[in-house]
């Protein structure tokens, strides 16, 4: 029988009765995780992950050794054993965009002088291109509402058009890595062009990219319709990228990655493997949950200095009666972080520098206070005094909404940013690999008696 897009989309009641049956036949006792000292997520009692592998490439501080104890501390960053805050400074200090330098750092495993610098910016403009009518043909025929999913699509489209796709050379991975990093702005900004014009009736523009340009200038010329951004703009977006290249390599993409290169799967695979895994809201789509959340709190509070009135309706937020109803305030707490966490100190004053230049004062200054009034609040209700810091994402809404990228674009951003350090670690498995990553599962069914077709009946 023939049916249209919404028939074939359907969850019929026959669906509704065979997943009830599977979830009942799929329940696992949850005693039975402790009883074989099982580390759910990969992490231990006490949050700390359970070791899988082995880098270079990053490193995450948050426990420093006092009197033979292991005791919290400000976290730390470490790109190739450079402190990111150190990175961020010294770019910052000389004025200029650093993105490509640090991509050269976590691809290579050093700092490049002004002469490799310059030659390899000059590859990435050489590669800063989709083949042929790939955006008439991949892109534009067909957008999706969903820029994460338009990403992947495009990626594994690309394997089409490489002569040597399935070729893991470190020579060619490198290659292929370099062109992704190169194309990924232009993936992302296409995808949501195509996504405005064809699902929203709203103008379409595909602009080209500059070769003279930065990856942050490129990303707001291709996403705005006049072309035209501030270097203030430009340069905070590119702390922004820096801060979101690389975290070690536990996060859920980055550990997605290392999984599936081990298989000895191509690139275009690897990567869409990966965004697949940030576009799961547990991972990559907290920034987007921080904004909505202040959209829905700006709803609710008229007056933006009314402390009790804000700490109320954080308590609503915990105690699932506003917002999404999930118990969570966005942006607050991290799984490795506990007294800080170092990106977002760095971001923070970058966006204060450009809330005050962009008139966003008002927006910044509520932002502080709930990040200031959150950890007492989770304190009373969930009885957690240790400290409760803010992350990267708590800010990175904000950042966004004052450059007008649009909220589908958060994620993709993330991506255009983490595909760096996606690359690096692939490269890193493929170089030190050489097993396929395959952790244990115990199997806790028992054993049943066939019974012939004829004999069954599950009715009864």
């Amino acid at each position: 029988m023939k049916q249209n897009n919404r028939e074939y989309s359907d969850v019929t009641p026959e669906i509704v009765a065979l997943a009830d049956k599977m979830t009942a036949n799929s329940k696992i006792d949850v005693e039975l995780y402790t009883k074989y000292n099982v580390k759910r997520g990969l992490r231990d009692i006490d949050g700390k992950g359970v070791l899988t592998g082995l880098t270079d490439i990053s490193t995450i501080t948050q426990n420093k050794m006092v009197d033979g104890k292991l005791v919290p501390c400000d976290g730390e960053l470490r790109y190739r054993g450079y402190n990111i805050k150190d990175i961020v400074g010294g770019i910052l200090e000389d004025d200029r965009f650093g993105f490509e330098e640090v991509v050269y750092l976590l691809l290579f495993g050093e700092m490049p002088d002004k002469a490799q610098l310059d030659e390899f910016k000059s590859i990435l403009v050489q590669y800063r291109t989709l083949p042929q009518n790939f955006v008439r043909d991949v892109i534009l025929k067909a957008p999706s509402e969903d820029m994460m999913n338009s990403i992947a699509r495009s990626v594994l489209t690309l394997f089409c058009y490489d002569k040597n796709p399935n070729d893991t050379s470190i020579q060619n991975v490198l290659r292929q890595s370099i062109q992704l990093i190169s194309v990924f702005p232009l993936l992302s900004v296409y995808g949501y062009h195509a996504y405005n014009h064809y699902l929203r009736d709203k103008s379409l523009y595909i602009h080209r990219a500059e070769p003279t340009m930065s990856t942050a200038e490129v990303i707001l010329s291709l996403l705005r319709p006049d072309r035209k951004y501030t270097s203030l703009e430009a340069k905070v977006l590119d702390m922004a990228l820096i801060l979101h290249m690389e975290h070690g390599g536990g996060n859920n993409s980055t550990f997605t990655t290392h999984v599936v290169t081990s298989s000895g799967t191509d690139t275009y695979s690897a990567i869409a493997a990966a965004l697949a895994s940030l576009k799961g809201p547990k991972h990559g789509g907290a920034n987007v949950k921080v904004y909505e959340m202040f959209e829905d709190l700006k709803k609710n509070i008229s007056d933006w200095n009314d402390d009790e009135a804000i700490d109320n309706y954080l308590e609503k937020l915990l105690d699932k009666q506003a917002f999404d109803h999930k118990g969570l305030i966005y942006g607050m707490g991290h799984a490795v972080y506990t007294i800080s966490d170092p990106r977002q100190r760095i971001l923070k004053g970058a966006v204060k520098k450009l809330a005050d230049a962009e008139g966003y004062d008002k927006e910044f200054a509520l932002y502080e206070k709930v990040e200031n009034l959150a950890p007492k609040v989770i304190g009373r209700k969930r009885k957690i005094y240790k400290g409760v810091a803010s992350n990267v994402d708590f800010y990175s809404g904000l950042l966004y909404s004052m450059l007008d990228i649009p909220c589908e674009l958060y994620t993709p951003l993330f991506a255009t940013a983490r595909i760096a350090g996606w690359s690096a670690h692939r490269l890193e498995e493929l170089v030190n690999g050489g097993k396929i990553i395959r952790p244990a599962y115990m199997s806790i069914s028992t054993n049943k008696t066939y019974t012939p077709l004829d004999q069954r009946n599950n009715s009864k």
